[in-house]
């Protein structure tokens, strides 16, 4: 992986609560997460939107088989 070295100006609150509610130590692990995090959002969001092609019936097969195994895990 590439890595660049910058400055950056962080208010330390928002670090602080970035970094307890990800779980995180330091800037630099903090800030690469919250990217990651970012990044993971937005693809999701694209998700949501793109057609996959799948119709309602098959979307619901996959459901009543998630609901099944989901019940044989308990």
């Amino acid at each position: 992986m590439a890595k660049k070295h910058t400055s950056l100006y962080i208010d330390e609150a928002l670090l602080a609560d970035a970094q307890r509610l990800l779980g995180t130590s330091g800037p630099t692990e903090t800030v690469n997460r919250a990217l990651q995090e970012a990044i993971d959002i937005e693809r999701r969001r694209g998700l949501l939107t793109e057609p996959f092609g799948v119709t309602e019936a098959e979307l619901q097969v996959m459901r009543d088989h998630r609901a099944r195994y989901d019940r044989s895990e308990r």
